[in-house]
This record gives C-alpha cells, sequence and structure tokens, in this order.
C-alpha cells in the first residue's frame, strides 16, 4: 500500500488517530493536506502549503513523516514551539502510531548552559548584586541535575535576564575542542544526539546560522535527511536574511574588551597592559557610537556612500579607523601569549574576525545587498541580501539535485500570500516553481466572528489616533470584562495607547492594563488567561511585533482583537527601500506588488489571533478606516477571514453583550 493510502486510512473517521488520540477530529483538509505531503515524500521534491487556522497542520505533517521510514529535519519559527513539538506532539504521535522512532531536539549554544563559562561566572561574580549572586546559584545547582543543559527546563528563569549570556556560550567565545569541559559539553551532547535520531527538531534561526557558518553541526545532519518541512514557513525569508549577511556590533566588541581583561588577568597577569588594551577598544566602540549623535531608538539610518546618513564621512570613518587600529593592536599583543590558554587563542581568533569585519564595512555594499547602520543604546553594522531566493535555490533545491538524492521540501503555514501561487511567499524564496497547495480553515467565520471599522476615528496619520483608539478601547471593552488583545504596528503607538488607557481605569481599576515589555512574554499571557478563571480584574493586553502571530488563547479569555492600523511596512526602512528599487527596475507596481501583499499577511496573522477553536467567538477591530474607504481596501479584506460586517458602535455593543450570556454557544450569537 502506497503512503498516501495509508495516510487517508490513518485519518479517516474510523482510523488509527480517531481511536488513539483523544481531541483528533476528521477533517477534509487536514486529510488533503497530509496525502499531498505523503506523496512529495513517496516522489521527492517542493511543496507549499498554506493550511488555514484549524486544519491541525502539524498532525497533518507528522503523520506521514513519521510513517515514511525516512529521517526527517523538522524546523520551526521559535524555540517555543521547538519544545512543543518534542514534548507534546511528537511523543503522543510515536505512542498513538505504535513506531519505534528516535527524536531529538537541538539548538542554537546559547540555549545551553556553558559549563566553563558557569565556572568563570562564578569566579568573577558581583557580590554586591545580590538578585544576580541568587540566579547564578539557581543555575548552578540545576546544573548539577540537568540531562540536556537546556536552561528552558530551568523553571523561573526570565529569559531576559542578563546572566543567560554569561553563562552560556556563542560562537564568538566557545573555545570548542580546547574547552576542558569539552567532553561534557551539552552543545556537543544535543549534536551527537541530532545524528543518531530519525526526526530532529531545530529552529529556523539555528538553520541559517548554519547555513551562514557551518557552526551548528547541521552540516553533517542535513546531507543524512530525506525529508525537511518548515513549520511556520512565512517567518522564513526575513530569519534567513539575518543569518546570510554581515553584522558587527559595538556590543561585541564591548564583551570582547571585558572578556580580554578577565581573561588575561587570570591567565597572563603581569605579562601584558589588560587594562589599558582593554580600555583602547571599549573607547573605540563608544567614540564610534558618539559619532552618530542622538536617533530615535530603533532607528535604521541607510548606508549608500561611505558611511551612514546623518553621520559626518570623515568622523565616521576616523572613528572606524581607530576601532581597527585598537583590535589591531590587542591581536598582535594576545598573538604573544595565546599559547598559555585555550581562553586566549579563542580571544586572539576573536579578534580576528572583528578585524576582518570592519574591514568589510569599511569597503563597499556588495551588489544586490543593501547596508544600514541600527542606531541604539549600541550601534549594529548590516549588511543583508534583499531575500534568500538564490541561497534556497543553489544551497538547497539546486545541491539536492546534484547530489543525486531524492529529498522532500515541505513549507507551511496558516498565512503564506494573498494570491492563487502565494507569490508573497515563494518568489523571495525562490521556490516559484514549487507545488502549491491551499487549505481553508475549517472555522465558520460567519458565525464565529465579527469584523467592524469604526468610521469616526481620524485618519492613522493624525497625532490624535492612538488616544482615539485608546478611548475607543476604553468605552467597549468592559462590556465584555476585558478579554480584548490590542495589537499596534509601532512601539510608539504601543507605548501612546498603553499609557492612554491606564490612565482611562487609574481610579475605577475596573481593568487591568497589561503592556508588552513591561513582564515577560510567557507571564503576560498567563496573566490574561488567568483574568478568565476569576484570577482577579478583567484584562486588556496592549502589545506590537512578536504578539502579532505565534499567540494562541482559544476559548473565552480572548473575545476581541483591535488593530491600530493597517500594517504596511515602514517605507523608509532601508530594506523596504532596496525591495522596492528592485521592483521599480523590473517595472513592477510596488504599491501592488509588495506593500499590500505585505500589509495582507500582516493583517491575516494578526486576525488569526481572534478564532482559535470550533467553539470561539469574537469580534475584530481595525481602528483604520482605509480598509473600507480607500480602493485596495477589498483586496485587505479578501485577505480576512469572511467574518460578518458590523457597521455601527451600537451593533457593536449588541455583539459584546450577546458574548457575555450563555447564548454564545449558539452559533447564531451573531
Amino acid at each position: 500500500m502506497s503512503l498516501q493510502n495509508i495516510v487517508r486510512e490513518m485519518f479517516a473517521p474510523d482510523g488509527l488517530l480517531s481511536r488513539t488520540v483523544e481531541e483528533f477530529m476528521p477533517r477534509e483538509g487536514q486529510t488533503e493536506m497530509a496525502t499531498a505531503i505523503a506523496r512529495t515524500i513517496d516522489q521527492g521534491g517542493v511543496l507549499v502549503v498554506e493550511a488555514g487556522t484549524g486544519i491541525g497542520k502539524t498532525f497533518s505533517y507528522l503523520v506521514p513523516a513519521l510513517l515514511s521510514g525516512t529521517r526527517v529535519l523538522l524546523s520551526t519559527a521559535t524555540k517555543t514551539l521547538q519544545d512543543q513539538l518534542f514534548g507534546r506532539d511528537l511523543p503522543r504521535l510515536i505512542k498513538a502510531l505504535g513506531l519505534p522512532v528516535r527524536i531529538a531536539l537541538l539548538k542554537g549554544r546559547g540555549s545551553y548552559v556553558c559549563l566553563h563559562r558557569l565556572q568563570a561566572a562564578r569566579q568573577n561574580s558581583n557580590s554586591s548584586d545580590h538578585l544576580a549572586v541568587r540566579t547564578l546559584a539557581k543555575i548552578e545547582q540545576w546544573a548539577l541535575a540537568t540531562r540536556t543543559g537546556d536552561l528552558a527546563e530551568l523553571p523561573g528563569l526570565d529569559e531576559r535576564s542578563p546572566l543567560i549570556p554569561v553563562v552560556t556560550s556563542s560562537r564568538d567565545n566557545c573555545l570548542g575542542s580546547q574547552c576542558p569541559q569539552f567532553r561534557a559539553c551539552h552543545v556537543n551532547q544535543a549534536r551527537r544526539e541530532a545524528l543518531a535520531a530519525d526526526v530532529v527538531v531545530i529552529n529556523h534561526h539555528l538553520f541559517f546560522a548554519d547555513l551562514a557558518v557551518r557552526e551548528s553541526g547541521m552540516a553533517e545532519l542535513l546531507p543524512s535527511v530525506q525529508t525537511v518541512i518548515f513549520d511556520e514557513a512565512h517567518q522564513l525569508n526575513e530569519t534567513g536574511v539575518q543569518f546570510l549577511g554581515k553584522q558587527l556590533t559595538t556590543g561585541q566588541l564591548l564583551d570582547f574588551a571585558r572578556d580580554m581583561l578577565a581573561d588575561g588577568l587570570q591567565h597572563a597577569r603581569g605579562l601584558l597592559d589588560w587594562q589599558q588594551l582593554a580600555s583602547d577598544i571599549e573607547y573605540a566602540a563608544r567614540d564610534l557610537r558618539l559619532v552618530v549623535g542622538k536617533s530615535y531608538p530603533g532607528a535604521k539610518l541607510r548606508w549608500v556612500e561611505t558611511a551612514p546618513e546623518q553621520v559626518t564621512a570623515s568622523a565616521w570613518n576616523e572613528a572606524l579607523g581607530a576601532l581597527h587600529a585598537a583590535c589591531t593592536r590587542a591581536l598582535l599583543a594576545l598573538d604573544t601569549v595565546s599559547e598559555i590558554a585555550p581562553d586566549l587563542v579563542r580571544l586572539s581568533e576573536r579578534g580576528g574576525i572583528f578585524i576582518e569585519r570592519l574591514e568589510f564595512f569599511a569597503g563597499a555594499c556588495a551588489l544586490e545587498s543593501v547596508r544600514w547602520l541600527d542606531v541604539g543604546a549600541q550601534l549594529r553594522l548590516v549588511e543583508s541580501p534583499l531575500d534568500i531566493a538564490y541561497t534556497v535555490q543553489t544551497r538547497l533545491i539546486k545541491s539536492t539535485e546534484e547530489e543525486g538524492v531524492q529529498r522532500s521540501w515541505i513549507f507551511t503555514s496558516a498565512t503564506l500570500g494573498d494570491d492563487a501561487r502565494l507569490r508573497w511567499f515563494t518568489e523571495p524564496c525562490g521556490l516559484g516553481d514549487a507545488e502549491v497547495l491551499k487549505v481553508g480553515s475549517p472555522f465558520d467565520y460567519a458565525k464565529q466572528a465579527a469584523l467592524y471599522v469604526p468610521r469616526h476615528l481620524p485618519k492613522p496619520s493624525d497625532p490624535g489616533h492612538s488616544a482615539q483608539v485608546a478611548d475607543f478601547v476604553a468605552r467597549v471593552a468592559p462590556v465584555i470584562g476585558g478579554r480584548t488583545l490590542v495589537l499596534t504596528t509601532t512601539l510608539r503607538a504601543l507605548h501612546a495607547v498603553s499609557e492612554a488607557l491606564q490612565r482611562h481605569f487609574t481610579d475605577s481599576k475596573a481593568l487591568e492594563i497589561l503592556v508588552q515589555g513591561q513582564q515577560p512574554k510567557r507571564e503576560l499571557m498567563e496573566r490574561f488567561r488567568q483574568s478568565d478563571q476569576g484570577g482577579g480584574a478583567g484584562c486588556i493586553l496592549v502589545a506590537s511585533a512578536s504578539f502579532w502571530e505565534g499567540v494562541d488563547i482559544p476559548g473565552d479569555a480572548l473575545q476581541m482583537v483591535v488593530i491600530d492600523k493597517l500594517p504596511f511596512p515602514p517605507p523608509n526602512d532601508p530594506l523596504v527601500e532596496a525591495r522596492s528599487k528592485r521592483l521599480e527596475a523590473a517595472g513592477r507596481s510596488v504599491f501592488n506588488n509588495y506593500f499590500i501583499p505585505e500589509a495582507a499577511i500582516a493583517l491575516k496573522q494578526g486576525a488569526g489571533r481572534l478564532i482559535r477553536r470550533e467553539s470561539d467567538r469574537g469580534v475584530l477591530v481595525v481602528c483604520d478606516t482605509r480598509l473600507v474607504l480607500m480602493g485596495y481596501g477589498r483586496r485587505l479584506l479578501a485577505a480576512l477571514p469572511p467574518m460578518r460586517k458590523i457597521s455601527s458602535e451600537d451593533e457593536l455593543t449588541e455583539a459584546l453583550n450577546a458574548l457575555t450570556r450563555p447564548s454564545t454557544t449558539d452559533p447564531s450569537w451573531l
């Protein structure tokens, strides 16, 4: 029997999954997707699948992959999703299918405690920082018992803790085989387990980091894999361009200077003036930052000529040269003592890399690339390709053909485009010839959800727009006791809306305002969910960036999603500008071929937070009148699920009131 037929039987109403997986529910779209993946695994080739929310795409790709008997590499967008696949979905399915499959989890080295750096952190700890001392002691105690060394397993460790980079290694500071803890290294252990496993779960960052520097062990792993699956594939292009270009930060140079001072004093005290060498690099890095002057946090400065815009070329080149000279002096000094200890050898190698990178950024930008300067407390010098198409074609798809290997490439996500060929995804990823499948959501959006666009609000360009969005939310959210997620397109709007909402509820405290950045994302989500379980006041969560996707709050805890404005890409972003110019040069409409598809995908992602299960009910509010007044609004509306339209605030209030009554279990609540 073919793999397609076996898979079809598994997903049948009376199939094995129905009998062994408690929450499994047969869905036509899920079966269609699973059989298409089974055919691709059998025949080889490339398949791109857009699977609407609720399809159950995880089972759709895991079942045929597990049953195929091929070696599988599974990549997803985040470490959290990795943990979910490895710790929940894969073990449950392997048990249900009764298969003797070995699985492994592989993350980047920054996810694992480094035993050598942990020991050094204890020796160099500042006893006056009591919180850091307590956290370090907690990590040390946990490190004695952990098998994997994965810091995600340590309860209560804030993912934003400044101690994490201190007790983990990076490509810059890892000592490799010269490390005294090399045999016990958790990173090496994870790589060994990955090489011996049938299914390996990684993330997109790790995949592209390896393509860029061949450092994570993937070079040995990928050739032995027959099936490669990318979940949450809509993030591939933006993730890829981060790693396939070149970067250098002043923060890296400051870390280098601090490590050189600490290791020099420990291993070669008195042989060199370590304080002076480190200070020279620190001062030169800070001088480079001072040359740039003041900018808005997160500003990106175009870099077309010899220096970034708004920066005097002579001052920039002089500061860059001084930094190069300081690093060169450090490298020459390190070379005289590097044989004393592995730490000094690695420092010498790091110094050489930084010098090469400084020389690279002193030269001209490569063709088909774009260069810019990220400005914050530190500087980040970036040169990036415009997309990953060339890399995918030459280093993935074409290399498979040259090896004579029948390899299957499967790319899937809930949002990959707003046209039949999914060109928003396939073009920048070099997958124009791939087979494309679109599988619609099983949800009945017309009965489960409604869409409202408040026409009384000013244009998003109006200075008072954010304040009026906050007024609107403060007026309608209490009807459902909070249960509202407000998604903003900029951090400036995030602060404006959240501060205005906090003022609204300062006295009454009827609703609690949760704000992205004030607590770790995991804690914010937990508090938001608890508000639906009698855990205090109802909540309004105001968020941006990462909350537009990957947020799963099923049930009554979330019943209204408010989007402040249409999520067009920022036109002055250097990468956006470069992509726009390339389209113009090809005679294509930038607005229709880039800005509209980008906004459609992001809008669909944000709207996707609302309905997560067949029983969910809710209202989507888009506070941007362009959606209903401009001609292009029809295309953006078409990208959204087919929700019922609400035409007035009175009608909105009526729908929200209905959500608070038991009658919401009736599909006709709207």
